[in-house]
């Protein structure tokens, strides 16, 4: 087995030239035939997995997940310096470009006393870098159609507040109503027979729980991950509970579920002295 020897004063430059041996005539064939196009799922998958390794708080996974999604950055630089578009040199170089120019508080003569006032000059630099490129100047235009719902909503929120559309600082009651309100909609929707109409009362709902969560400090993709991995836990101890009765989870009524559901959560909230809440 070819081992390449690491020089602990250039780990980069030792993954770029395994990235290059890997892809190189006589490398891999698996890694030779990958595309752009073959990347993108890798690419977001490893952010998926990075991001949640985050969530656990699990630094020797980050430390892994961080190095996972690195390779994939290598490996997109290196099909583009094959294609003759660029290399890992011209990603570094762009993206130490861009942190130099965004940031003149530091880098140049202008004033930011707060992290706000530090994201206004950032959309402001960004969308006169867009028009110097004759692209759209919204400050939304930059955020991705591809990106999942609950985060795109998230961006946009995060976007307009940096340029004062946003609800007053200070007391979150007002936005509760405002859900409160929004849920009311919802209802009256949900009792009519129009299912778009209905749809977009939900999207409404949501974008506000969105909205609280941005005002509370809260990642709302990465709450809801932890109620998803809470549910999980949970039904897996009631399957567990069924198959003790030598029998299928489905083989029981409503009624007996919820009672193995309350089981599954005195367990949880036992075996984690009560950091189960729900």
């Amino acid at each position: 087995m070819r081992r390449t020897k690491i020089n602990s004063s250039h780990y980069f430059d030792e993954i770029v030239n395994i990235i290059e041996t890997l892809r190189a005539p006589n490398g891999c064939p698996w890694d030779r035939k990958q595309t752009l196009e073959t990347l993108r799922t890798p690419i977001t998958e490893e952010a998926y997995e990075l991001a949640d390794a985050i969530t656990k708080r699990s630094f020797p996974d980050i430390k892994e997940e961080a190095g996972d999604l690195l390779l994939q950055v290598v490996f997109a630089a290196s099909i583009a310096k094959d294609l003759g578009e660029f290399d890992i040199k011209d990603v570094v170089r762009t993206i130490c470009d861009k942190l130099i120019r965004r940031h003149p508080h530091v880098f140049g003569n202008v004033k930011a006393e707060d992290s706000d006032e530090v994201l206004r000059n950032w959309e402001r630099i960004k969308s006169q870098e867009r028009a110097e490129k004759h692209e759209s100047t919204s400050i939304l235009a930059g955020i991705p159609d591809g990106l999942p719902p609950l985060l795109k909503a998230n961006r946009i929120q995060g976007k307009v507040k940096h340029i004062g559309f946003d609800w007053p600082a200070g007391e979150i009651e007002p936005l509760f109503a405002k859900l409160d309100e929004e849920i009311n909609e919802l209802k009256e929707a949900a009792n009519g027979n129009d299912p778009q109409h209905t749809a977009e009362e939900l999207g409404d709902v949501l974008f506000m729980t969105v909205n609280i969560a941005r005002r509370l400090n809260v990642d709302p993709d990465a709450a809801l991950n932890i109620v998803c991995d809470k549910f999980k836990k949970r039904f897996t101890i009631m399957e567990e509970l069924a198959r003790n009765e030598g029998k299928s989870i489905s083989d029981y009524t409503l009624d007996e579920l919820d009672s193995f559901w309350n089981e599954a959560k005195s367990r949880l909230k036992a075996s984690s002295s009560g950091s189960e809440n729900i």
